[in-house]
């Protein structure tokens, strides 16, 4: 029974790291401040157009759509985007509607990476990013970003320049930016994506741009986009989630948006892979997004105002992080604060050989009654040590959630004696 085992190209890819935090979060039945996934409802008129497509009485609605993406979205997507990078953007060759983000992030790897090529990894990463390159036959290089001395922001996170230049060779293919950035909250400044760019540029680099977190910008920082600099439109694959702008993660649809010779491969993977979206929920988030672009830069518009309420959310829980001696990393952008934890004084020593905040975040979970992930997940194993002495908190909860959490997390200062 031995040619009956997994294909050989996914040994190894096999330890998922959510898959043991969601199961002990649950059976803790802990407060679960762990991932991504917000106990906040879409916006209404979202769910109503949702709703309005699956009743309509226009039978398509509820058959496959154009395989690339719903006619309706690709339009309003093209509205919205053309409108924020100042160009035309033709919907049905440079526009690709994905099963979420993730989806996009496959095709694009999958489509653009030969065997042996090298796809640079900017880290912490996501971490979808390994194992998709591996399942292509690339082959990742990692680049950390490094936190200054004593560092207290997002922004005291940075790129060595030097290191950085040295990891393109001519088998370079690729190179992966998540801009907001998860897990440290990073937004790249226009000098460091200039730089980035520069060196794409100079080695003829496709940059995958990974922006899904585009609209959770907070005060005194801009997203600038990597695809709008001089010469990156024609190398550069950005990538959105509905998911993240609509607090509607289940609904699992994002795009990809680039030029049409990359957009190709894309679109050969996802045919065969997937071939097409639910129709209703493209037709829902095409409705939603072009009410916001009709109330573009207004108050009441969504991509801003949800931006807005997490902001409070954030200093909240940098406030309580502090009062407890877990020192957060502030966030610019994104849902997620690293909490510093290498000064916590209590033996949470789980008997295995995993890194410290792998040790923590079980002992969190099980005696606080709050779940949280561990950092250095998401470095490769050379740089996992810049990542153990932090945990990731999310914070796109509503108040009652994240209030309960917080009252729990105070309880450490009883324990930390």
């Amino acid at each position: 029974m031995s040619n009956y085992g997994p294909a050989k190209r996914i040994l190894n890819l096999d330890k998922i790291m959510w898959v043991e935090f969601a199961k002990l979060a649950t059976e803790t039945k802990a407060v679960n401040l762990g991932p991504g996934i917000p106990d906040i409802a879409p916006p209404d008129h979202v769910v109503e157009a949702l709703k309005y497509a699956t009743a309509h009485d226009n039978p398509y609605m509820n058959q496959a759509t154009r395989a690339f993406g719903h006619p309706r979205l690709i339009n309003a997507i093209a509205a919205l985007y053309g409108n924020i990078q100042n160009r035309t953007i033709e919907p049905t060759k440079e526009i690709l509607v994905t099963i979420g983000a993730y989806g996009s992030l496959f095709n694009s790897i999958m489509g653009l990476v030969n065997p042996g090529d090298e796809v640079i990894i900017i880290e912490p990463f996501f971490d979808c990013y390994k194992p998709m390159v591996l399942l292509a036959g690339g082959v990742p290089k990692y680049i950390p970003l490094k936190p200054k001395e004593n560092a207290k922001s997002a922004q005291n996170w940075i790129l060595d320049q030097i290191e950085f230049s040295a990891l393109f060779t001519d088998k370079t293919k690729m190179i992966i930016l998540n801009n907001p950035h998860n897990p440290i909250g990073k937004v790249f400044t226009k000098d460091e994506l200039t730089m980035i760019a520069g060196l794409c540029k100079k080695h003829d680099v496709i940059c995958i741009s990974d922006e899904v977190y585009e609209w959770m910008i907070y005060t005194g920082n801009k997203h600038e986009r990597i695809a709008s600099l001089p010469g990156m439109w024609e190398r550069t694959i950005t990538i959105s989630s509905a998911g993240k702008i609509f607090c509607a993660t289940g609904w699992k649809l994002g795009w990809a948006i680039g030029p049409e010779n990359l957009m190709e491969g894309l679109r050969v993977v996802n045919h065969h892979s997937v071939c097409s979206c639910p129709t209703p929920l493209q037709e829902a988030i095409a409705v939603g997004l072009e009410m916001e672009l009709a109330r573009f830069d207004q108050p009441d518009c969504y991509l801003t105002s949800l931006a807005e309420e997490m902001e409070k959310k954030r200093d909240k829980i940098c406030l309580v992080l502090k009062e407890i001696g877990l020192e957060p990393i502030v966030p610019d952008g994104g849902y997620f604060v690293l909490a510093d934890v290498s000064k916590i004084n209590i033996d949470f020593d789980d008997g295995t050989s995993d890194k410290r905040d792998y040790k923590f975040v079980r002992w969190l979970t099980k005696n606080v009654g709050v779940a949280t992930i561990p950092t250095s997940s998401f470095f490769s194993d050379d740089h996992k040590y810049i990542g153990e002495k932090y945990i990731r908190i999310c914070f796109v909860r509503e108040e009652s959630t994240l209030d309960k959490g917080l009252e729990l997390l105070k309880t450490l200062n009883k324990s930390d004696k």
